[in-house]
This record gives structure tokens, C-alpha cells and sequence, in this order.
């Protein structure tokens, strides 16, 4: 191998200073620039702040909108858009305010979460991207802009592309999972469904990509936490999603809550100006999170006044709900903390983003009801959620017994298995929950009058009362039953033991996970551990159907159940969709985007970690071993329960010949790498085949590996295929310490294989 440290001369040839990737051109004229240009010259300083401003609408009734506390700042121009308002019927009278009774007649923007679909709700995103299918993820933003633009919406804040490798963070659910590369894909897709091919198209929405930058590495995962990290790390790990939904076109970008490098993201200037604008050269406008601005006061860096102009000027371009610009920005600028110019700017970004929508064409243009009778939670799009809902579970274990039949009897036994309000998981603020298909409703109908479903709850969600209600919020109540805890355990064990198998449905509740749901036991909570004991016991076979929205340490679980399936939160079709896979409609093919831990005490834990100078021997890795003074523990293993990647299927693939067709790759060349992948099992299947490479050699420490390529394909039982991929100098480049995206010439080896552990593996060299 050749040494990569002979002379700088031997760096590859292509190398890009992070400073120089995609210079934004202020010069250059933006789309609309003189329609822009023209509302602003009419505009006063009260009104183009108003513009700046996003206050939250509260419960408007129709028919009441001009009697409300914000009608009358609408009228005045004091506002620029509204959060948290839905339905056409109502969207049209708030918009009439703005068009018709301010003075510029400037048209509002409607935002809203909507985070995995609106009416006809997907799994959640970590369960989204457990598909590993990237049509697919983009259907399901498509799906969801069709729905939520048809009752009046028009901007969304989604995607959330934070990379997260603590599963204490409740927003982990929000998320793709650990792995920038796949991030980065899932990123793009998103804002591709959202936005489509034409912003001013009636059916598409403007996407917010949040939140900007780093949430997901908060200290001891806890909600809001301060983030501290080397740029270096910045760069290489968590910001390539960022930038894939900026290369993608993302209309808008949403600051995060926490600090980066000692100061908080909403008022950071490196942040939203230096890399975002500059570096990569986005031209669409930054919103805060939600009263984002007011609380770097909490923060400690100043007032509501100074803090609202740091935002200002470090780039924030639109005030969420907190009203910090709207009434602090005048006397700034009467004082010199801002320019005129300043303000000026980011009222353009607001209006471009407006004639970009075509509101100024047609304000009403979301607001057409029969599009809302019509395109809203249609049978299509149910049918849909159906088939993304099966595609995103993953089978983490199977000993025989799935799938199953339809005859005999059925014990479904658990405090999740009839909760339809449960099923949509966390973020599903236009989901109607009770119209959610519960896991009894679902079973009943699939499987037809041939199975016996035999049901009892077995316990509550918790022992303690006061933990439950804190983990079934927003509308996502469980009714707690009254009985006694051995009352409901002897129920269910009543019904187990007169049935064939016993299905059970248990795990996280929807709002266990989440934002501000940071936990630091990653168990299920006791009460349904003992229940799935007790149903263990019996002798009767379990499946367990583990609901979750996030990865969980369920390590007793592992080694007693027969069957697990991870649901994740499948949406409103949850119950139907679980049936499919119980039953073999769907043979699962989901594959895990985050490490599962054996104990929180491996947190974080994640494949794309680096080694140390005294990495523990690859033998004792292999069979839990203890190594000392290596780097492991004296009471656990280094290794995962399940890897990144890992997933099982009703049937079994092989890999083997893994090829490449050149020994060498040059900085203008590609790569070919190829695979033999065979359904050796008794089932048509589908296969994610992963292909991750290592640097072997470089300046600074590389990852042990790093996932550079995915398909999935289906195979038929017996059947074979050649999966191939291309690799590029540029899949091989890095930031290095001076923050230069580079690729160093040397060996590289490359695995392929149905998960991130696979030791399938060959070599090449790269030259320059």
C-alpha cells in the first residue's frame, strides 16, 4: 500500500476548500427580484417587520376569524404568515383579512408539522427510513403535500434531518437514524415530494429542513441540551444531511434550539450566514423554532431586544410565535444594533418565497374545500399507508414461528394492542386518531372468520400512574384500568392459555418518544415487561409486536421471545399493516437506521465509530470477550443487540463473490463492485444489499466504516441476482483538519452485505 503521508503532493487532485464548495452570488438577480423590489419600496418599517413575523393562530373557528386576537394585526401588516392553523374553510378567511384589509394586501403563508403525512398518517420517520426505499419515502412526502395543500396548507417544517446516536433524544424518531450518507438521501427525497417539480403547482408545499444545525447530538440526550463538538466532526458526520436538502432546493431552513461553538443556533452567524449562505449557497429564508428567538435570553446572551438583533443580523430571516422582532426591531434600528438594509433583506426572502408559491397570482389557492372532500384520507391514500406501514417494519427475530396461519386461535394480549389513538406515534397533529386502525381491528379484519382473536390488555402502560399519563399525551390518552394489576395479569394468562399463540403488543406509547420525551432507561416500562414474562411462562409461542420511536435496550427480550417485530408507530393504517406481516402479505424487509444498544450504559453507540490506539482483538469482539486495558467493558459487550443495517426476512439470502472490475481507481474513473445475492429460503423477499468502505490509511482517523451505497431488491425463492455499484473518487473524500473535502490516495477495502457487520470484503487502491 502506498503511504499516504510521503508528500502533500500525493493528496487527490480534486480537493475543495469547504469555503469555496457553492459561493452564494448576492449580485446575482433572485427569481421575482423586481415584483419584490417594487412591494418593498412601498412598504414601511411597521410592515416589513410585520412580514418578519410568524405568530401561532390559535383555535380560530370558522366563521370567527375577524373577531379574533390576530385579526387585527393581520390587517395592520404586522403579520407575514400564521402557524398552527388548518382547513381550507378556515385558511380562507384569515388569508381574506390579508388580502383584502391591509394596506399592501400582502398574501400570509400557512406552516404546519407535518412530519410523516397529514390525514392519511406514514410511520413515523426513524420507521420511514427502516425502509431503505427512497421512491417510496418520496411518494409519502408527495402523499402528504397533496393532503395538507388541499386544506389550505402551504409550507410545512419537514424534513427533520438531525442525526442522532443517542436514543435518551426522544426526537431521534423524528429522524433518519445515525448515518449521514443515508440521511442525506432520505433528505433529498423529502423535499423532492414536498416541493415537486413546480412551487407554484396548487398540490406542493414549501419544505423547512430543521433543524439547522447539530440538534440530534445534545449532551446526555436530553431535549434542548447544549451541543459541543469539533467542526471537523461537524462536517464529516451530521451537517451532510443539512446539505443534501439544500442541494435538493429546500425552500426554507428552520434554526435549531441548541448552542454551537457558544452560541445558539438561532442567532449564529457561522451557522446561517458563513456556511449556509456562503458556503453553500442557499438563497431561501430561515425561520426560528418556536419562540427560538425569546429563548436565548434563558441562554444568557442578552435581552429580548439584543438577542432579537443577533438573530437578525447573524441571518435569521422570520420570528416563530415569539414576537421578538415584531416588537424590538424598530428600536434597534433607531439605536444602530440593525440596518434597514438588514430588515430589507429578509423581507425579500419572505416575499420571493411567497411569489414562488403563486400567492401573489391566486391568495386563495389552498383554499379550495372540495379539494379537501376529495383529496383528504382517500381510500388510495390509506391503501398506501397500508403498504409503507408493512414495508418499514423490521423482523428482529424469528425462530419458525412467523409468519402465521390463518386458523386456530389467537391470544392478542397488551396495553397497546386496542389504542388506536397510539398508533400515529408522536408528531401526527392532523392525524383524526380515533379513525387509526388499532392492532385488534386490524387482526380481526385480515385474518376473516378462520382465527379465533382472543383479547385482554394485560396490564397498563405503567405501574406508576403519573409516568403513564406524562407518555399518552396530546390526545393519545390510554384509559387506565381500574383493576388490579394480578386482575389483568390473570385475564390475560386466561386467554393465552385457550389460545394457539399469543400476539404481544407492546412497548413505547406514542408521546414516550418525541420532542421533550428524553428518557435514560431505554427499557419498556416494567409493568409490561412482567406481563410479557408471565405470557413467556405459559409455554404458550409469543410474538412480540414492539412499538417504539426509538431504539430500545430490550436485550431480556431478545433472549427469551421467539418472535419480534419492530412496528416503530405505522400510522393510521398500523393495525391492517401489522396483520399483513403477521400473517405473510408482506414478507418484512425493514432494516435498522440506529443501533440498538444491549444497555443505555453503550450510549452512544453507532457502526461508523472509529478505533482506538488499543482496539479490543476482533476474536473477543466476536464472542464477548474481556480484553484488559483494551477498549471495552467488564460488563457488557462492545457489540449491539441488532447493528445498523440488520434486519431479518421470512426468508434467507446468501452473499457471496463480491468483485470489483479494476484493481485501481483513478481521481477521473469509477469503480465497479459486484455481488452475488441468492434467495436461499422458502419465501419471495426483499434484500437492502449495503456497500460500506473503509479508508484504510489516511491523515485523519477514519471510521471503521461507512455506508457509500444501498439497493433493495426482490427475489424470488431460488433466485439469484448480481448487484452491482460504482464507486467514484468522490464517494472517498472527507473534511480533513483544515476543513478541505479531500480524497487521499492509498488502499480502501469495501464490504457488502445485508448489514453493517458483514465481513464480505474487497480491496482496491486508489491512485492519483
Amino acid at each position: 500500500m502506498k503511504n499516504k503521508f510521503i508528500a502533500l503532493g500525493l493528496l487527490v487532485l480534486i480537493t475543495l476548500s469547504c469555503n469555496e464548495q457553492k459561493p452564494a452570488q448576492p449580485s446575482q438577480e433572485l427569481p421575482y427580484q423586481k415584483e419584490v423590489d417594487s412591494i418593498l419600496a412601498l412598504m414601511t418599517l411597521e410592515e416589513k417587520i410585520g412580514q418578519l413575523n410568524l405568530p401561532s393562530s390559535g383555535d380560530i373557528t370558522t366563521g370567527q376569524a375577524k373577531s379574533s386576537d390576530i385579526a387585527s394585526k393581520i390587517a395592520a401588516g404586522k403579520v407575514g404568515g400564521l402557524f398552527n392553523i388548518k382547513t381550507a374553510a378556515k385558511i380562507k378567511e384569515v388569508q381574506r383579512i390579508a388580502v383584502e384589509e391591509s394596506r399592501l394586501k400582502i398574501p400570509l403563508l400557512f406552516g404546519m408539522d407535518v412530519i410523516h403525512g397529514y390525514q392519511s398518517t406514514f410511520p413515523i420517520p426513524l420507521g420511514l427510513a427502516a425502509s431503505w426505499d427512497m421512491d417510496l419515502i418520496q411518494q409519502t412526502a408527495r402523499v402528504a403535500a397533496q393532503e395538507a395543500s388541499a386544506d389550505g396548507i402551504n409550507w410545512t417544517f419537514s424534513p427533520m434531518v438531525d442525526i442522532s446516536r443517542d436514543p435518551r433524544w426522544g426526537r431521534i424518531s423524528e429522524g433518519s437514524g445515525e448515518d449521514p450518507f443515508l440521511g442525506g438521501k432520505i433528505a433529498a427525497a423529502m423535499v423532492r415530494g414536498y416541493q415537486g417539480d413546480d412551487l407554484s403547482a396548487n398540490n406542493t408545499l414549501l419544505a423547512c429542513v430543521k433543524h439547522f444545525a447539530l440538534y440530534g447530538a445534545s449532551e446526555a440526550g436530553r431535549d434542548y441540551n447544549t451541543v459541543d463538538m469539533s467542526r471537523v466532526r461537524m462536517y464529516n458526520d451530521y451537517l451532510p444531511p443539512y446539505k443534501a436538502a439544500i442541494d435538493a432546493g429546500v425552500a426554507s431552513v428552520m434554526a435549531s434550539f441548541n448552542e454551537v461553538d457558544g452560541i445558539p443556533a438561532t442567532a449564529n452567524k457561522w451557522l446561517l450566514t458563513d456556511v449556509l449562505r456562503e458556503q453553500w449557497g442557499f438563497n431561501g429564508f430561515v425561520v426560528s423554532d418556536y419562540t427560538g428567538i425569546n429563548e436565548m435570553v434563558a441562554h444568557g446572551i442578552g435581552n429580548l431586544q439584543q438577542v432579537s438583533a443577533r438573530a437578525l443580523n447573524a441571518g435569521l430571516d422570520m420570528d416563530m410565535v415569539g414576537e421578538g422582532f415584531l416588537t424590538t426591531l424598530k428600536k434597534s434600528l433607531e439605536e444602530g444594533l440593525v440596518s434597514e438594509t438588514t430588515i430589507d433583506t429578509a423581507v425579500k426572502r419572505i416575499l420571493t418565497a411567497k411569489y414562488q408559491l403563486g400567492l401573489f397570482d391566486d391568495p386563495y389557492k389552498y383554499c379550495d374545500t372540495t379539494r379537501t372532500k376529495n383529496e383528504v384520507f382517500t381510500k388510495e391514500n390509506r391503501d398506501f399507508a397500508r403498504k409503507v406501514s408493512a414495508e418499514s417494519m423490521v423482523l428482529l427475530k424469528n425462530e419458525g414461528l412467523l409468519p402465521l396461519k390463518k386458523s386456530g386461535s389467537i391470544a392478542l394480549i397488551g396495553p397497546l394492542a386496542n389504542t388506536p389513538h397510539n398508533m400515529a406515534g408522536t408528531w401526527s397533529v392532523a392525524t383524526q386518531q380515533e379513525k387509526s386502525i388499532s392492532v385488534l381491528e386490524g387482526l380481526k379484519e385480515v385474518a376473516g372468520e378462520a382465527v379465533t382473536i382472543n383479547y385482554a390488555k394485560g396490564s397498563n402502560v405503567a405501574y406508576d400512574e403519573a409516568y403513564e399519563k406524562r407518555i399518552t399525551m396530546f390526545g393519545k390518552e390510554i384509559t387506565r384500568d381500574g383493576r388490579t394489576d394480578a386482575q389483568l395479569l390473570a385475564e390475560a394468562l386466561a386467554v393465552a392459555k385457550k389460545s394457539d399463540v399469543v400476539v404481544a403488543a407492546i412497548g413505547e406509547t406514542a408521546e414516550r418518544s418525541g420532542e421533550s420525551s428524553s428518557i435514560t432507561n431505554l427499557q419498556i416500562p416494567k409493568a409490561q415487561q412482567d406481563l410479557l414474562d408471565a405470557l413467556l411462562a405459559t409455554g404458550k409461542p409469543v410474538v412480540v409486536v414492539l412499538f417504539t420511536g426509538r431504539p430500545l435496550a430490550i436485550t431480556k427480550i431478545q433472549e427469551e421471545a421467539p418472535a419480534i417485530i419492530n412496528a416503530w408507530f405505522p400510522g393510521s393504517e398500523a393495525g391492517l399493516a401489522i396483520a399483513d406481516v403477521l400473517f405473510g402479505a408482506v414478507n418484512p424487509s425493514g432494516k435498522l437506521t440506529a443501533t440498538f444498544p444491549r444497555n443505555v450504559g453503550q450510549v452512544p453507540l453507532f457502526y461508523a465509530h472509529k478505533n482506538t490506539g488499543r482496539p479490543l482483538d476482533p476474536a473477543k469482539t466476536a464472542d464477548c470477550g474481556f480484553q484488559k486495558f483494551t477498549s471495552n467493558y467488564l460488563d457488557v459487550c462492545n457489540t449491539p443487540l441488532y447493528p445498523f443495517g440488520f434486519g431479518l426476512s421470512y426468508t434467507t439470502f446468501s452473499y457471496s463473490d463480491i468483485t470489483l472490475d479494476k484493481a485501481e481507481l483513478g481521481p477521473n474513473d469509477s469503480i465497479t463492485v459486484s455481488v452475488k445475492v441468492k434467495n436461499t429460503g422458502n419465501f419471495d423477499g426483499k434484500e437492502v444489499v449495503q456497500l460500506y468502505v473503509r479508508d484504510v490509511v489516511r491523515s485523519t482517523t477514519p471510521p471503521v466504516r461507512e455506508l457509500k451505497g444501498f439497493k433493495k431488491i426482490f427475489l424470488k425463492k431460488d433466485e439469484e441476482q448480481i448487484v452491482q455499484f460504482k464507486l467514484q473518487t468522490e464517494d472517498l473524500k472527507f473534511y480533513d483538519t483544515d476543513l478541505n473535502f479531500i480524497a487521499e490516495p492509498g488502499e480502501f477495502q469495501v464490504f457488502v452485505g445485508g448489514d453493517s457487520t458483514t465481513e464480505l470484503q474487497n480491496r482496491f487502491e486508489l491512485v492519483n
